[in-house]
């Protein structure tokens, strides 16, 4: 089962939401994050990277960093930038993008379901990208980036939501990147037991976005559990923020690739070579946005091509059978030399919200070809997290992107 608790929220006042909310701290470079706090004050981005606050040669994971982001979030309380809600709550999070809507449930997790696989994992983790988030939530003792979770839909879960968006959004505002956002409460003893209930017998739950998030969290609670031996549990370290999805209001995007060279090859050896395990169709000037499993779109000296994999390669293992796998192991590594595109210089990878043009643009600057995917659905995200096993990085693009500083879990 499990356990989804209401909690009391530290969050904008009303008429500051929406120059508070900010895009995960880990979209930005150092530098993107510099201008994006100068310009924005207010943004929450200025306390989830403390070091835009410092002159440009601070080192951005020294503790005087840490601590500027616990001072801050003070200050904009004693100004009343935020407000602290005294009483248990879940928040209603809903975003349109492009006129679709996916309405999610902001809530408190549990740490013991992550340890203990009621909610499920589908990448790993480096632990050098989460000393960074362990250090801001520890010693801010709150945590501020939501953990983005999906669930198998439910229609009693559906409709308490449904119920408590006819009532008075608590926020509502367009951000500048056009996505809108809209926030109910839900405080009524009686339906945040009904909720509660609810998910005692949803199975699992699954990360979607902020795997190293989500780690992070968990570890902070572990470390409090060490310091508190004596806790009982119900201590708010003991669960994490999270922003829950039904699945069927989820649209993951594709992850596209990018590759510097042709690994020594001509053209002509190279298309040769594709044609080993894929049918190579000439697309001309037109764009490839592959509308079916097992086809790829790809960019190459100014033209597209149409690629299909061969009957052959398709698996039905739930990662090998994975696009991004089949063209990783019958295309980018035997044949482009790509072994680990985790840490190879060559390969870089676009958000499919960046659309195609940006895969012809970095190939006419940098970058030499290009392959547009299909993309990964929630139906395969569940089918690896369920065999317990894990996605090929850079599987998954979820849009649009949950805004940090709207809700802020205290630990204590």
């Amino acid at each position: 089962m499990a356990i989804v608790k209401p909690f009391p929220c530290v969050r904008p006042s009303r008429e500051n939401a929406h120059l508070v909310a900010a895009l995960p701290y880990d979209v930005y470079s150092r530098r993107e994050a510099r201008q994006e706090a100068l310009s924005h004050p207010l943004s929450f981005l200025n306390i989830d990277r403390p070091e835009t606050q410092f002159p440009p040669e601070t080192d951005m994971y020294g503790e005087e960093v840490y601590k500027k982001a616990q001072s801050m979030l003070q200050e904009w309380l004693e100004k009343g930038i935020f407000v602290s809600d005294e009483r248990n709550a879940y928040y209603i999070y809903e975003l349109t993008m492009n006129g679709r809507r996916q309405t999610g449930l902001v809530a408190c997790s549990s740490i013991d379901d992550y340890v203990n696989g009621v909610i499920k994992k589908h990448e790993n983790t480096r632990e050098e990208k989460e000393q960074d988030r362990i250090r801001h939530v520890d010693t801010m003792n709150a945590q501020t980036g939501p953990i983005f979770l999906a669930y198998r839909s439910r229609k009693d879960i559906n409709e308490i939501i449904g119920a408590a968006q006819s009532q008075r959004p608590l926020y509502q505002f367009v951000s500048e990147d056009g996505i809108g956002h809209r926030v109910w409460e839900i405080s009524d003893p009686n339906q945040c037991r009904d909720l509660e209930k609810a998910f005692e017998t949803v199975e699992n739950t699954y990360i979607a976005d902020g795997h190293h998030r989500a780690a992070s969290a968990v570890k902070v609670g572990l470390k409090r559990r060490k310091e508190n031996p004596a806790y009982t549990g119900e201590e708010p370290f003991n669960y994490f923020l999270s922003v829950l999805f039904p699945d069927d209001q989820l649209m993951i995007l594709s992850y596209n690739r990018v590759v510097k060279d042709l690994n020594g090859m001509t053209k002509e050896e190279f298309l040769g070579r594709v044609e080993e395990n894929f049918y190579v169709e000439d697309a001309g000037s037109g764009g490839v946005e592959p509308v079916e499993k097992g086809s790829f779109g790809m960019y190459l000296a100014g033209k597209w091509y149409f690629l299909k994999a061969k009957e052959n390669l398709l698996s039905e293992d739930p990662v090998k059978g994975l696009d991004v796998s089949l063209l990783q192991d019958y295309l980018l590594g035997p044949v482009l030399g790509i072994g680990d595109p985790r840490t190879d210089k060559r390969i870089d990878f676009i958000g499919g919200i960046r659309g195609l043009k940006e895969l012809e643009r970095r190939c006419e600057t940098d970058m030499t070809v290009a392959f547009s995917m299909h993309p990964t659905s929630m139906k395969e995200l569940f089918q690896v997290a369920d065999a317990g096993l894990l996605m090929p990085p850079k599987s998954t693009w979820f849009e649009p992107k949950l805004r940090s500083g709207l809700f802020i879990h205290m630990l204590g």
